[in-house]
């Protein structure tokens, strides 16, 4: 979902196109009081969202369909893209114990030199953890959208001693900041918003990590568009349990 500014001219008025199957991660820190999440701004000069501040995420990639089938294969895009774009490793060590700082060091010289991220995994002896992702919500970006996602959003808690190393081409900058102060301070696409409005009332982010563990993974939110005869374009929301239109925002293009 794009920014307000820029919604008008994502949308299109021909046959909707598939949309593309993709996660993205809320990655927390809990040893910050109160608790942040991490946020990267898009750079300046991308089709999607330029500008913006997303969570780390991107498509699934056939690499990540070829180790992980169904539902799983965004689970191993979250992981692969969460290290691509900020250089954090949700992975386990085959020997024991969670991945390191010195095995992302060893991971990002071998994907200097040979790029194939899901091999270079496997032979420096290490494990993608998928069970760190906590499904949270499921996002398909409105048909009259140009370019559209069937985007999986899961939390993960930030992995101990390893730092963000983001990648200079994919992010312009990065803030751990809380919820609160990011839905206040930056410039969100429209979906981020509505998933940091869904946590940002939790103060007790181990709470919050529970009761999302003991629920299933949810219907997706499918938002549709309406253009209004003033101009103006309005998205609106299903609601849970009647499946009835419900209004969220308005953008005036």
């Amino acid at each position: 979902m794009t920014p307000a500014s820029g919604l008008a001219a994502a949308l299109h008025d021909g046959p909707p196109t598939p949309p593309r199957p993709s996660a993205s991660v809320l990655l927390v820190d809990t040893t910050a009081d109160p608790w942040q999440v991490l946020m990267m701004q898009r750079p300046s000069g991308v089709e999607f969202a330029p500008g913006a501040y997303v969570f780390p995420g991107g498509s699934v990639q056939e690499s990540d369909r070829a180790v992980a089938a169904g539902p799983d294969a965004c689970r191993a895009a979250a992981v692969r893209e969460l290290f691509e774009e900020v250089g954090i490793l949700l992975a386990r060590r085959r020997a024991g114990g969670q991945a390191r700082p010195e095995d992302c060091d060893r991971l990002r010289q071998r994907l200097a030199v040979d790029g194939d991220w899901w091999e270079s995994l496997e032979l420096l002896g290490l494990e993608p953890a998928f069970d760190r992702l906590i499904f949270l919500a499921r996002w398909i970006t409105p048909e009259a959208v140009r370019r559209r996602f069937d985007a999986r959003f899961y939390l993960a808690r930030r992995p101990a001693r390893q730092e963000v190393v983001a990648h200079p081409q994919e992010v312009a900058g990065w803030r751990w900041i809380t919820p609160r102060a990011a839905l206040q301070e930056l410039p969100l696409v429209y979906a981020t918003r509505r998933i940091l409005e869904s946590v940002a009332a939790e103060p007790d982010i181990s709470r919050l990590i529970a009761r999302l563990r003991r629920r299933r993974e949810s219907p997706p939110v499918m938002p549709r568009i309406v253009r209004r005869a003033d101009g103006s374009i309005d998205i609106q929301e299903p609601t849970v349990h009647t499946g009835d239109q419900r209004q969220r925002s308005r953008h005036r293009s």
